[in-house]
């Protein structure tokens, strides 16, 4: 049995800002299966529990900034418990959190602090990463001690397979090195010429400082489009034991829109029976 597909509802962001449940709705009728939040737009936890319902589709995870969530844990976690969401993600850090800075350190027992909270509430706590926690400390990178500073029961991998492979490393080594403890994995496909450095975080919203140009180095595209060995990288999910696989695409392609992206990448998995 192929695992089940759930779409990251930042790909559609516009969207859900202007229509929460009438995208929500959408995100079924293509055939996701479950989906991961990305803010709430105001609406209440117990009306999105009620519609998920009533719809068919799972609440699985959600994307909450490390701050909000380190500021009153309780609070903000509180909500995506009950809308039943079993994860929810760190899902990026800011620059003076990031490894190789002196306010590392305290991220790390920051999120440790946060998944305590979490485990309370009946939820797990994922590290969703880029490619910036592949620097090396010493001989590690720094995504694996962070791994290796919280346990397992703690703190689990959401690998963002687009920003591993970014980084040099091969997305479904990395997922299987973390059998076990891998349950939600983000197929993320790319494009890239030349050595693909313009415009990475201008991207997903962040200004990098970098100009691209007219024709960008760099291009984040459906799953199945881009450069990444997705049934190679299907595979390591099922062999890691993963419960969920995610959709994400920051950003279309030019000349295409965020709702065809994420059709065309359920498309795509459904070509080899996912």
């Amino acid at each position: 049995m192929k695992l089940p597909v759930a779409v990251q509802l930042y790909s559609v962001r516009d969207e859900m800002q202007s229509d929460f449940y009438g995208t929500i709705k959408e995100m079924k009728e293509l055939g996701y299966d479950g989906i991961e939040f990305a803010g709430l737009f105001g609406e209440e936890p117990a009306k999105i529990k009620s519609f998920c319902e009533e719809i068919g589709i799972v609440p699985i995870s959600a994307h909450v900034p490390y701050y909000d969530m380190l500021a009153d844990p309780e609070k903000v976690l509180s909500d995506y418990a009950e809308i039943g969401c079993k994860y929810v993600a760190v899902p990026y850090l800011t620059e003076e959190c990031r490894p190789g800075t002196d306010g590392f350190a305290a991220t790390v027992e920051g999120i440790r602090k946060i998944a305590e909270t979490a485990k309370k509430l009946g939820i797990q706590l994922l590290y969703h990463n880029h490619d910036f926690e592949f620097v090396k400390l010493g001989d590690e990178y720094a995504l694996d001690v962070l791994y290796s500073s919280i346990p397992a029961e703690l703190l689990q991998t959401e690998i963002d397979t687009c920003w591993v492979n970014v980084a040099g490393v091969n997305p479904a080594e990395y997922i299987e090195k973390y059998s076990g403890r891998s349950p939600v994995v983000h197929l993320k496909d790319f494009k890239k010429s030349g050595n693909g450095g313009g415009k990475l975080y201008q991207l997903i919203g962040i200004d990098d400082g970098e100009d691209g140009g007219e024709d960008e180095a760099f291009s984040f595209m459906p799953v199945g489009y881009g450069v990444q060995d997705m049934p190679e990288i299907l595979a390591a999910c099922e062999n890691a034991g993963a419960e969920w696989v995610v959709v994400e695409q920051d950003n279309p392609a030019k000349g295409d829109t965020p709702m065809n992206s994420v059709k065309l990448s359920r498309e795509y998995l459904k070509t080899l029976s996912w």
